[in-house]
């Protein structure tokens, strides 16, 4: 493994029918060039997505000169990271065009795509490649998974606006023009795929882990210590995170199974035998509630820092919730969010849907947080990194789209200047999105979507 004093990027820790990929090293030849003399991070694409809009005057900063010092209530988990963020408001959506009445159809599917379904076949997904694929094909190359797609919970809600095929409220990413890339739920299968389990014969399965794979996770990650000898001490203090950080999700994904099978015992009037008086109720996992859903999300986030900290991919797509159909109780009410955001001006309801916002960014700024914490090259992993947090609409009361709500987070390499709010940029989604995956070093034959040009005031030469 070891060779003239650095690690292959691609190197893993290997046990019987499993691997497990290493973090990015400072001992490794992390250009895809060959080159190890100044060894560049590769720069990963990640978004993140709530629905249904934000309240707009507790969402925007008041001007670009308060936005450190004095952040609106909705940003106030990203805090400590605020320097690392940059946002700009005049951002446009994609126009609704002939489906009016379709605003929940259009939200997810045209958000990374920046472009609307065809008309002409409503009823069959028809739409245009979404940026992540696109960075996917060109980045995916180089990493053993081409690109990661997560979702907190399936969708359920069926509605058929417009007449517009049902796949639309569900997807975000499109691989092609006619196939939709479904999103994965459970983080066990999440952790499976970044973890490599090997069938007999050298194929990879995509089956839950038994107690007997956990036994062999612990066997591989105790393997590490050879590996740790030969480092110094700044890798094997980054090593021992990585470890430390794998062995504690797959702890917090197991607890979540747990919960799941008790809370199918008690539905069929069976008490489980662990559980204590002083216990929280169980949950299903489809659905997560209560403090759990928050515990839930960020497993899933953690499970996106891990693959990017590894190079198994370097793009990755969470939807947060999708639109409609969802209510969040652990905010001490039980309202659904869709019917929330109608909210006329009621202050009870206003109040509810800054709450809900407030929740879903706190989650990225999760996200975000540990990224910055973890050191990478010269910098952080957040340094090499473009997270965009962001939704479909700009008011979910009016559906309106004129000015989307987004944040940036991570420098993208050197790529994108943070700390700053832009408050007067024009441009549209298809721009934003063109501008961040050619950021990621992306080479583009055309615009995504709409786009007709890139948003310089982007750049960190701006």
């Amino acid at each position: 493994m070891i060779r003239n004093s650095t690690i292959d990027r691609r190197a893993c820790l290997k046990g019987v029918g499993v691997s497990l990929a290493l973090p990015l090293l400072d001992t490794m030849a992390w250009a895809d060039t060959g080159t190890i003399a100044t060894p560049q991070p590769p720069v990963r694409l990640g978004f993140m997505y709530m629905p249904h809009g934000v309240i707009m005057d507790q969402f925007w900063p008041a001007d670009a000169a308060s936005f450190l010092t004095s952040p609106p209530p909705a940003l106030d988990a990203l805090r400590p990271v605020l320097d690392q963020c940059l946002m700009m408001k005049g951002i446009a959506g994609v126009p609704n065009g002939p489906f009016k009445g379709a605003p929940h159809a259009l939200e997810l599917s045209t958000w990374l795509t920046a472009a609307l379904p065809s008309a002409e076949k409503r009823d069959e997904i028809s739409i245009s490649i979404s940026a992540d694929q696109i960075a996917a094909g060109a980045l995916g190359a180089f990493t053993a998974l081409p690109s990661l797609e997560l979702a907190t919970m399936p969708q359920t809600w069926k509605e058929n606006q417009a007449g517009l095929n049902e796949a639309y409220y569900s997807h975000c990413s499109f691989r092609s023009p006619t196939q939709a890339v479904p999103a994965e739920t459970n983080p066990r299968n999440v952790l499976n795929r970044m973890f490599h389990k090997q069938a007999p014969g050298g194929g990879r399965t995509p089956t839950a882990m038994s107690p007997l794979d956990r036994n062999m996770l612990d066997l591989v990650l105790g393997g590490a210590n050879d590996l740790r000898r030969t480092l110094p001490v700044a890798d094997q203090r980054k090593l021992d995170e990585y470890l430390d950080s794998v062995r504690s999700v797959e702890r917090r994904i197991a607890a979540i199974e747990l919960r799941q099978q008790e809370a199918a015992l008690e539905k069929a009037g069976v008490r489980p035998s662990r559980r204590r008086d002083s216990d929280s109720s169980p949950i299903e996992i489809k659905i997560p509630e209560g403090d759990r859903r928050s515990k839930y999300m960020q497993v899933m986030c953690d499970l996106n820092v891990l693959a990017f900290q590894t190079d198994t991919t370097r793009v990755c797509t969470y939807i947060g919730s999708t639109p409609n159909g969802v209510s969040y109780p652990e905010l001490g009410f039980n309202d659904q969010h869709h019917s929330t955001t109608h909210h006329n001006n009621d202050a009870e309801k206003v109040r509810k849907v800054a709450a809900i916002t407030a929740f879903n960014i706190e989650q990225f700024a999760y996200m975000v947080k540990k990224m910055h914490s973890l050191r990478e090259g010269d910098g952080t992993l957040l340094d090499n990194c473009i997270m965009m947090w962001g939704s479909g609409l700009e008011n979910g009361d009016k559906h309106t789209r004129e000015n989307l709500p987004f944040i940036i987070a991570g420098k993208g390499g050197g790529t994108i200047k943070t700390g700053r709010f832009l408050p007067d940029v024009k441009g549209n989604q298809g721009d934003l999105l063109t501008t961040l995956v050619t950021c990621a070093g992306v080479p583009l034959g055309r615009p995504i979507g709409i786009a007709t040009k890139q948003i310089p005031e982007i750049s960190a030469n701006s």
